[in-house]
């Protein structure tokens, strides 16, 4: 059963609304057997989530995103994780991973402005007491996210033709 549910979150991974129908088919299994294990796999929380992946510069909105990394204390007996904990609830942030090297933890957060992140940096995260430091990466444009290529060929390129 290993190797079915590896199939099903990798197909699902690239195309989390594909049919259960299609999956099915395309693992030649039963559709039956594939919706249990994808059940399954949502009750154990090894799928956590559904997403759709927005281009929001085609979509005409404007959004800062930036990448903090950010230097902590841990806390005896709790480690990263309660600091990590107190930075994920904050709805500006999207994503907090603890990481190798100079820093601790990487933080993703949108905002609408420069001046929106930076007042996130600011007000909430440096304020908090486990916070040593922090540094600031704005996203000036996204070429690839979550495996999807976001910026399309330029328009003076041309493909190849062979005979």
């Amino acid at each position: 059963m290993e190797k079915i549910r590896t199939q099903i979150l990798k197909h699902l991974e690239s195309n989390s609304k594909i049919d259960l129908h299609e999956l099915a088919i395309l693992l030649d299994s039963d559709e039956a057997v594939i919706a249990n294990e994808v059940a399954a796999m949502e009750k154990e929380h090894i799928i956590c989530g559904y997403h759709t992946l927005i281009d929001w510069d085609k979509a005409g909105v404007e959004l800062v995103n930036a990448l903090i990394e950010v230097r902590v204390t841990p806390q005896r007996d709790k480690g990263f994780d309660k600091v990590a904990e107190r930075i994920y609830n904050y709805p500006e942030v999207t994503s907090v991973y603890l990481i190798s090297g100079a820093f601790d933890l990487m933080v993703t957060i949108e905002g609408r402005t420069l001046q929106e992140i930076s007042r996130f940096v600011s007000g909430k995260l440096s304020p908090i007491d486990e916070v040593v430091s922090t540094s600031t990466y704005f996203i000036l444009k996204k070429y690839k996210d979550h495996g999807t290529i976001l910026a399309g060929k330029s328009k003076g390129e041309r493909m190849l033709m062979t005979p």
